[in-house]
């Protein structure tokens, strides 16, 4: 292959793991099948640059790539799927166990044109399949280079390669923050002014594909700098417009920031309460007694729905669980400013947000849970008295899955109201009420799983009860008797259902 005398060739070693290299191995061989050109192109390219192995793999093919998508999901045993016909890009998706995924575009005209259509110089290298040399997991090629993409990577620089980049594609907007915080570079002067003159475009690009770019972003250790870089280029009030009228609310002393501030910070405090970043306010033996275990860590771990993690939505849920502040600020009878109620209201303005971009119901519902009840781990155990049972299985009961979340986001949301402020008898206080909380928990019976010792039926069949909203409540009532250990027998609650029903009004 000829290359035009502008290109720079950089010889790249990298030693891979396993999945990628067999997956870069059956790939080539493929291609070679299929006798068709093709380039790894972007994201894998500046990667290996970098030394990090993501097996996410974007080729662009001199060819259909719809039809040699097919023709490949077949030699490698994927799913494929269309993700823009018109467009001709498909995507590759493992059919086992393996870690990897293979998004395949068509060459509009030659590799050098079509490089000058990306987003940014780093994505914009390519290797050509044909000519890697593998073998086990060693890879030796040369990455081509027409923009200086490696001279931006070393110079830790993030460079636009055109004007009408984010004009084109909108969502590259995000992808910018995201490449910058997750790789450690600075967007230069000019991709500055881009950014700031065409932010309001987000507004108007998919909600999926913005969806997709912010777990990413939150996703990351370092999302408060993400969130501030968009909040001040105008790209986080036009994805989510609801949390401009936070910015500079000012309030009570206790708190060192306004809203927006308070807000976002809790989202650091968050990454530090998970031993996944620094806290630039105080020193880490304030974790020391915070429970941090590893059944702990695999909770927030988990996925709720890929790829969202349970600490990505409770950092998103920090962004969100004082958005209701604007509405219910108010000066009480000593001139005190007061949000009363501003859970309660946040909650379904969270879940507004959510819907719009596209959120699942199982991901709304657990940040919204968070935003609605981030206030409850500390109201449980304000008189200093440890919470009763009944109040730890309605807890669990209301917040499900996001229980844990939202107790440890209490302590992120604490460090981020006092900021370099911390008193640390008030703190150790709250750290004590977190643990005993979550002893509790993990003791309390599951709402979901709890069998009851006698049901409805029974209640129908021995005390006359008919189906509406009375069996309901008492039910409930029956259940909370039963996690606090004050019923034990189907005796004892067929009994305490007669004292529910005797103590109740006429007609309610």
């Amino acid at each position: 292959m000829v290359y035009p005398e502008s290109v720079k060739s950089h010889l790249i070693k990298a030693i891979l793991n396993q999945s990628t290299a067999c997956i870069l191995t059956q790939l080539q061989s493929a291609l070679k099948e299929l006798n068709t050109e093709a380039y790894i192109i972007g994201g894998m390219v500046r990667n290996l640059t970098l030394k990090r192995h993501k097996a996410d793999i974007d080729i662009a093919v001199n060819g259909n790539a719809l039809t040699i998508g097919q023709l490949l999901s077949d030699k490698l045993n994927a799913h494929y799927v269309v993700l823009d016909g018109e467009r001709g890009i498909v995507r590759l998706l493992p059919g086992g166990g393996n870690d990897w995924q293979i998004d395949i575009t068509t060459l509009q005209e030659t590799l050098w044109q079509d490089i000058m259509r990306r987003d940014f110089s780093v994505n914009a290298m390519a290797i050509n399949i044909a000519e890697m040399q593998l073998s086990k997991r060693h890879l030796v090629a040369f990455i081509l280079d027409a923009v200086n993409g490696t001279e931006d990577l070393q110079n830790k620089t993030l460079r636009a390669l055109s004007p009408q980049v984010f004009r084109d594609d909108p969502v590259r907007l995000l992808r910018g923050v995201r490449l910058s915080s997750e790789l450690g570079l600075s967007m230069n002067e000019q991709t500055l002014s881009l950014v700031q003159r065409d932010s309001a475009l987000i507004s108007t690009a998919a909600a999926e594909r913005v969806r997709d770019e912010l777990l990413q972003i939150f996703a990351l250790t370092n999302t408060y700098e993400a969130v501030d870089f968009m909040n001040r280029f105008g790209l986080l009030s036009a994805v989510m417009p609801e949390l401009s009228p936070t910015c500079g609310l000012k309030q009570p002393p206790e708190h060192t920031w306004d809203v927006f501030q308070h807000s976002a910070r809790s989202i650091a405090a968050m990454d530090f309460i998970l031993r996944r970043a620094e806290w630039e306010f105080c020193s880490k033996d304030v974790l020391a007694s915070v429970p941090c275990c590893k059944s702990t860590l695999s909770y927030f771990d988990e996925i709720v729905s890929p790829p969202a993690s349970r600490s990505t939505l409770t950092k998103l849920a920090a962004l969100l669980h004082d958005i209701a502040k604007p509405q219910t600020r108010m000066l009480n009878e000593l001139g005190k400013v007061r949000f009363h109620g501003h859970p309660q209201q946040g909650a379904p303005i969270a879940a507004a947000i959510l819907e719009r971009l596209r959120f699942s119901h199982r991901e709304s519902k657990f940040i919204e849970a968070i935003v609605r009840n981030h206030l409850r781990p500390v109201q449980m155990t304000e008189n200093e008295a440890p919470p009763t049972r009944r109040a730890i299985y309605r807890y669990r009961r209301d917040l499900d899955e996001a229980g844990i979340a939202a107790l440890y986001f209490s302590l992120a949301d604490h460090l981020a109201t006092r900021g370099p402020n911390l008193e640390r008898g008030n703190w150790d206080r709250h750290v004590n009420n977190v643990r005993r909380i979550t002893d509790e928990y993990e003791k309390a019976p599951s709402p979901a799983k709890m069998h009851l010792l006698c049901d409805g039926n029974d209640l129908q069949n021995e005390l006359g009860l008919k189906p509406g909203r009375q069996l309901g409540r008492i039910l409930e009532e029956l259940r909370e008797a039963q996690a606090a250990g004050e019923v034990t027998t189907r005796q004892q609650g067929l009994a305490y259902a007669g004292k529910l029903i005797a103590e109740e009004p006429p007609g309610k």
